[in-house]
């Protein structure tokens, strides 16, 4: 069980939880995180701008994904717990919509002295991805610890964590306007299936589809 030692992290998380995991029986998803009211319009959670480096040297921000969607979460190559589960179910997500270009997927490493560009290249092609729809990406160590509360993740240094790292294991989706719409746990398989689900009725509702129904 992985600890959090922050209570700004519990209580993103558990306000995640409370949210759930689906869409509910409207058929519609739900928009997560913390919301506010500007001038009489609801402001939703979404993603600050951001700018990394990715496995092929190449900057990622936001404008990367811009009328896409995407599938995000947090790990590092070394980590010896539930990073190759994660990246396992995030792999299946990946080859079933391997033919959607709107989706795309957005790997954090939060080991940034040890996962350089090479080490993320190296751990790209292991996966046999193709890289301009999945970035694994590195950058400044504060900017991808404090962007992961946006993600309503955990990603911080913790020497009694198993890799010297404390990270949840949420994937988690965005629309096309940088918004949470769904998140699962990583490890879970079953979970992951029903995530896809969420994906399947997103793409349908932007794109205005239902190819993956």
């Amino acid at each position: 069980m992985i600890k959090m030692k922050h209570s700004f992290f519990a209580t993103a998380v558990l306000a995640f939880v409370m949210l759930s995991c689906g869409a509910p029986d409207s058929g519609e998803l739900p928009f997560l995180g913390n919301h506010e009211t500007v001038d009489g319009e609801v402001v939703y959670h979404h993603i600050r701008p951001f700018r990394f480096v990715n496995q092929d040297s190449a900057f990622v921000t936001n404008e990367t994904f811009a009328g896409k969607l995407y599938v995000a979460d947090f790990f590092f190559t070394s980590c010896p717990t539930i990073c190759p589960k994660v990246k396992k179910n995030m792999l299946r997500i990946y080859e079933k919509y391997e033919d959607r270009p709107e989706l795309n997927f957005l790997s954090h490493s939060i080991d940034v002295k040890y996962d350089t560009v090479g080490r993320l290249r190296a751990y790209a092609d292991n996966l046999g991805i193709n890289t301009d729809r999945w970035h694994l990406i590195t950058g400044d160590k504060d900017e991808i610890y404090g962007i992961a509360e946006d993600y309503m993740s955990v990603a911080m240094e913790d020497a009694d964590a198993p890799g010297g790292y404390n990270h949840s294991g949420w994937i988690v989706l965005i629309d096309d306007k940088g918004r949470l719409r769904s998140y699962c746990d990583g490890t879970d398989a079953e979970a992951v299936d029903k995530f896809m689900l969420d994906i399947d009725w997103l793409l349908a509702d932007v794109y205005g589809d239902d190819s993956t129904q």
